[in-house]
């Protein structure tokens, strides 16, 4: 018997958690994996009807592993550095960033350096660590003699923190 538009939203709450787990587990990013569980079922609810509610667990399974498939293997994706904003772990999926991306002017990155080094203490040492010496959150916490997780927290806010400053001095948001 095909899926029927009144046990589909049963369905939705019964496997919600297992089709965003299958598409975080391959994206590692979960505001991506959101997006894709929602195009997952909605894709799953335009073609319930070819669908036994027999099969259903590993018809959504493999809509799910489909959806994430296809965007890691989308130009856009391509393009996007993937973020993890809790963690602050950048992954590139470029060896060396595209020509456009190193266009910053001087000034800019002058402009840049003068506003990380404009943060107050606990935020001034792990941002200028952090963004003008690159090192990493481990390194950071190391040298401060600070747990990582509180270098984390303290990097968090001071990332916030130049953003706006950013946004205020008119420098592209993307620079930070």
């Amino acid at each position: 018997m095909p899926v029927t538009e009144q046990n589909f939203e049963q369905l939705v709450q019964q496997y919600e958690k297992l089709v965003y787990t299958i598409c975080f587990q391959l994206t590692r990013n979960p505001h991506t994996a959101q997006d894709l569980a929602q195009e997952a079922f909605l894709s799953a609810y335009t073609h319930r009807e070819s669908c036994d509610e027999a099969n259903v667990k590993p018809w959504l399974c493999r809509i799910a592993t489909n959806k994430a498939k296809d965007y890691l293997k989308s130009a856009y994706n391509r393009k996007v550095d993937l973020t993890d904003d809790d963690e602050d772990v950048h992954y590139s999926l470029y060896a060396t960033p595209p020509p456009e991306d190193i266009t910053i002017e001087k000034d800019q990155l002058s402009q840049i350096a003068s506003v990380v080094r404009s943060l107050k203490e606990p935020y001034l040492k792990v941002a200028v660590f952090y963004f003008l010496e690159e090192k990493s959150v481990e390194e950071i916490a190391r040298l401060l003699e600070r747990p990582p997780k509180t270098v984390h927290t303290q990097l968090y806010r001071a990332k916030q923190m130049l953003q706006k400053k950013l946004i205020e001095g008119g420098i592209s948001r993307g620079t930070v």
